[in-house]
């Protein structure tokens, strides 16, 4: 027998959950080498200002442009990330208001 009332729930939770799942599963994979063969490295140098800004993708492109980072990853607060270290690697994290909290490389 269905039980009715579990089907509003879930469009429900589809609409609330799905700007943030969106985000952090949002990443790309390594860039191509550099012309002597070396992939890019990350650095976080101009970054603070990012800090408490939307979590949007206009953002994320600029943090990425920024950072040189071949790889970029969105991280919804309180998601487990892998402790692997990729120098070449940018995760932005972001709290549940949508507002970036943190920039790292690595």
């Amino acid at each position: 027998m269905r039980r009715p009332y579990c089907r509003p729930i879930l469009p429900a939770l589809a609409l609330v959950l799905g700007p943030v799942l969106g985000l952090s599963a949002c990443t790309t994979t390594a860039g191509e080498p550099l012309a002597d063969g070396a992939r890019p490295e990350c650095r976080t140098d101009g970054t603070a200002s990012f800090i408490g800004q939307p979590a949007t993708s206009q953002t994320g492109a600029q943090i990425r442009e920024i950072t040189r980072a071949s790889i970029f990853h969105w991280v919804a607060e309180g998601s487990a990330v892998t402790m692997d270290y990729r120098p070449e690697r940018v995760r932005v994290e972001y709290d549940s208001a949508m507002k970036i909290t943190r920039i790292t490389c690595g």
